[in-house]
């Protein structure tokens, strides 16, 4: 019995089987490479133009075709006259593989990141010195091409990975990055210590034994977390004698004004939270106090992000020679 006599029942357990076929193919072993081959054969009508329209060899563009063959279960080219048809159902899948390649595309093209069109909170965690320093002009910066942006700043402290892993926070500011491989650091500047006193009521201490000597205000963020120059005193076996501790720079001013005591601090407070005192070089040697950016490692690539980092970055230096410092490190602040 031949094929054209199979009868009803015979076409449709072929059908059944075809269908079958076609519906056992894992649409996984499907990529762009292949697809991009299955349109260049049906718009093109021809192997050989093909190949060159993707800059690949004839025998490439031949095995693409035999792979999709396997997986569609569809010869997908047949002779016509001197040259090649797709079949009808290479011209139906040619269609929505287009669509599927623009896709495609545009997933692997650089993601177009237009301000104008933001309107997030950003959240940027900075103690109250660079918060003042830097923050108000970043504001002017980002709202001036996203007017809809919304800065939210909250205190640092000691920052914190978990903080910048669980978006608490978008970016942090502070002198004091944590100890993390999640962490990426970028330095913005370096300050040095300053010694500030009421010049109406002491003279600066006139050595490190008068420094000791002396009572003192400090920051503490954290319990027990002193500052960098207790620890360099600390490896020296010295120690200073604290007052009192506040828990922010804009805190020193109210005990320091009127008093004995000295607070030894970042130089550069002494162009804005504690300008009406005097101050001196510590008498012994400190490390600097670097600032750094820090963000997760996850939004290294973000549009967003990479757009608010250029923008902080871009105005350290003009906001540091506002008060008369510069942004190369080491720069001497003034006395």
């Amino acid at each position: 019995m031949n094929d054209r006599s199979v009868g009803p029942a015979g076409e449709a357990i072929n059908a059944a089987a075809l269908m079958a076929g076609m519906n056992d193919f894992d649409h996984r072993d499907l990529d762009g490479r292949l697809l991009e081959a299955l349109v260049a054969v049906c718009e093109e009508r021809s192997i050989t133009r093909a190949a060159e329209r993707l800059q690949v060899t004839q025998s490439a563009v031949s095995h693409s075709l035999a792979r999709l063959r396997a997986i569609l279960d569809d010869p997908l080219v047949v002779k016509c006259g001197r040259g090649i048809a797709p079949t009808a159902r290479a011209e139906a899948l040619a269609a929505r593989a287009r669509g599927v390649l623009e896709a495609l595309r545009a997933i692997a093209a650089p993601e177009r990141f237009d301000p104008a069109r933001v309107r997030e909170t950003i959240t940027i965690a900075a103690n109250d010195l660079q918060r003042d320093l830097l923050l108000p002009p970043l504001l002017r910066r980002l709202r001036a091409r996203a007017p809809h942006l919304v800065l939210r700043v909250v205190p640092s402290a000691v920052p914190s990975a978990e903080m910048l892993r669980e978006r608490h926070w978008h970016l942090a500011i502070s002198p004091r990055p944590p100890a993390s491989d999640e962490i990426v650091q970028k330095r913005l500047f370096a300050d040095r210590y300053r010694v500030f006193y009421d010049a109406r009521v002491r003279e600066p201490p006139r050595d490190l034994a008068a420094y000791l000597a002396a009572e003192h205000v400090s920051v503490m963020y954290e319990n027990r977390r002193t500052l960098e120059i207790d620890r360099v005193l600390a490896e020296r076996g010295l120690a200073r004698r604290f007052a009192v501790w506040v828990p922010g720079f804009s805190g020193v001013a109210p005990f320091l004004r009127g008093s004995a005591l000295l607070a030894t601090l970042p130089g550069m407070l002494h162009a804005e939270l504690l300008r009406e005192f005097a101050s001196c070089a510590p008498p012994f040697a400190c490390p600097e106090l670097p600032m750094y950016m820090l963000w997760h490692v996850r939004e290294q690539h973000d549009p967003l992000h990479r757009w608010l980092r250029e923008e902080l970055q871009a105005l350290v230096a003009p906001a540091l020679a506002r008060i008369g410092l510069s942004a190369a490190p080491g720069a001497p602040p003034p006395g």
